[in-house]
């Protein structure tokens, strides 16, 4: 089942990714919340919409903008829509 992880935490996992880009999308209930906060950060994709970021955070240590979703995708793009991705770090196994 993939998984993702920073300094040596599970943050998500689930058996239902989505890839796209190459990167796995994990669906909004497998994202562990309790190492996560909101960003400020926004970034637009001309097919996806526009990103929102979280930080993660693990044992007192913050990952800037270490993982993304799409809260309102557009139409090609709606199966991802909620999910998360992850990068800057962040290892994702399967």
């Amino acid at each position: 089942m993939p998984q993702a992880r920073w300094n040596g935490t599970v943050i998500a996992e689930s058996a239902h990714c989505e890839m796209v880009e190459g990167n796995h999308y994990f669906p909004p209930a497998a994202l562990k919340r309790d190492f996560v906060q909101a960003s400020d950060t926004h970034t637009v994709c001309g097919w996806k919409g526009k990103a929102s970021y979280y930080d993660v955070v693990v044992n007192g240590q913050v990952n800037r903008d270490a993982c993304w979703y799409y809260p309102d995708c557009k139409p090609d793009a709606k199966h991802i829509e909620g999910y998360v991705a992850f990068w800057r770090g962040v290892e994702i196994s399967a």
